[in-house]
């Protein structure tokens, strides 16, 4: 019996081998490596001032109640508050307060707002024989468009009679030390400047009264 072998089929035909594929490498530019770098350092930059401005609070003086220029400050008259951030503010730390206890204000001095160096001195303010007198203007009243500590006023008060020579005015020479807004809740209306004017002792009273009256001007001499 005779067996016959298979053999197997022939094949294709080997094709060709393509040659691999070679991938270039792309270029990093340099400048585009600096500036990612720059981000992302100015990214951690701002992340730390943010946290920073948070967190960087402290205690600072505040007023408590009002004071009136040239009123020496009692511990009743400041608080203490907390502030956070306060970049491009200049109060008064909390720790400085037996510094500012037993000096005067400089200018008027509100409740609730934070008290700075500038607002308060140990000068008096007043000269000897002088007095402080308050004049309520309304805004045509005004001999300026803002009445500044240290400018020199005159003072002119109406004759009672209405046919008076203008001779017959009386005149006093003052030095303003102070102007306020008075606030919506204050009983003075809200559209009238307050003028703290220093004039001479003797004159005071004189002063006061015309005020009352309705009889008094006031007429800018020169500017501090």
């Amino acid at each position: 019996m005779t067996v016959a072998q298979t053999r197997p089929a022939p094949g294709p035909a080997d094709a060709p081998v393509a040659p691999p594929k070679v991938v270039r490498q792309r270029r990093t530019r340099p400048g585009l490596l600096g500036l990612a770098l720059l981000l992302v350092a100015l990214g951690g930059l701002a992340a730390a001032y943010a946290v920073n401005s948070v967190r960087a609070t402290g205690q600072y003086i505040a007023v408590a109640r009002p004071v009136s220029v040239g009123a020496q400050i009692v511990p009743e008259d400041l608080m203490i508050v907390q502030l956070g951030g306060g970049q491009g503010l200049t109060p008064i730390a909390a720790s400085d307060a037996d510094k500012v206890v037993g000096k005067r204000a400089a200018v008027a001095l509100s409740a609730g707002s934070l008290l700075t160096p500038d607002q308060i001195t140990d000068k008096q303010l007043l000269g000897a024989g002088q007095q402080q007198v308050a004049l309520g203007l309304s805004p045509q009243e005004i001999p300026a468009r803002a009445l500044r500590p240290g400018d020199k006023v005159l003072l002119v008060g109406a004759p009672a009679r209405q046919d008076a020579a203008p001779s017959e005015a009386t005149r006093f020479q003052g030095v303003v030390v102070d102007t306020v807004t008075p606030q919506q809740e204050s009983a003075v209306p809200s559209d009238m400047t307050v003028v703290y004017v220093s004039v001479a002792e003797k004159d005071a009273a004189a002063v006061v009264l015309l005020h009352a009256q309705r009889r008094i001007s006031v007429v800018l001499q020169s500017g501090s």
